[in-house]
């Protein structure tokens, strides 16, 4: 794994795998979901490395232990709606989390993001939140999610963005706007086309995940 700053690349060969597979037209629905589940339940254990943890006393069928819990309450963020892709990945690492769907879509001329849903409760009953994403490509949707989530009432420094892949010019704009923001990502193209998507990237996550690509 390479990292600049809060910025985590991860260096894995079956990462590495599951990406170009992903990269793949000939890629089906099927193979994509799994994929996209593979790479981010690794991008979830190793972006929990850090969590706090708390001691309990218990005890074995032999003898009594010394456990460990998870001291901060988890909320799960995914942006509709490719995010879904990627929630039951973490949902199998904290299976009692909250899963609060936001709603953006970038508008197909300007590239912003239109807010049109939020599951944000009035205020948050958790600790940290990892903010899903598989695509970052201009970086806009991003950083509108995260303005929701921070004006929700939540700091930067206990949100963690997952992604499977970003661009250059994703990261750079989400970076000069939320620089202390911990980002992880399975892998970084360099390009983005006129039409805002990332080069070579993999295509549309949203209609390769739910098999609505328009020949």
């Amino acid at each position: 794994m390479s990292s600049a700053g809060q910025l985590n690349i991860l260096s894995h060969p079956v990462v590495d795998a599951e990406l170009s597979k992903l990269r793949q037209s000939t890629t089906g629905p099927k193979e994509f979901r799994e994929g996209i589940y593979k790479i981010s339940f690794i991008l979830g254990i190793e972006a929990t490395r850090t969590l706090e943890q708390s001691s309990f006393e218990g005890r074995t069928p032999v003898g009594p232990f010394t456990g460990s819990t998870i001291k901060p309450k988890i909320g799960l963020t995914p942006i509709l709606r490719a995010g879904l892709g990627m929630t039951n990945a973490l949902l199998s690492l904290f299976p009692n989390a909250p899963v609060y769907h936001l709603g953006l879509f970038r508008e197909k001329v300007t590239l912003q993001p239109v807010e049109y849903y939020s599951k944000l409760p009035s205020s948050p009953p958790v600790d940290q939140v990892f903010l899903l994403d598989p695509l970052i490509a201009t970086g806009g949707t991003a950083c509108a999610a995260l303005a929701m989530i921070v004006d929700w009432g939540i700091p930067v420094r206990n949100i963690k963005l997952l992604c499977v892949l970003a661009s250059n010019q994703g990261l750079a704009h989400i970076q000069s706007e939320y620089p202390d923001l911990e980002i992880w990502t399975a892998g970084v193209d360099q390009d983005l086309t006129p039409e805002g998507f990332i080069n070579p990237g993999l295509g549309d996550a949203g209609d390769r995940l739910f098999s609505t690509v328009r020949d």
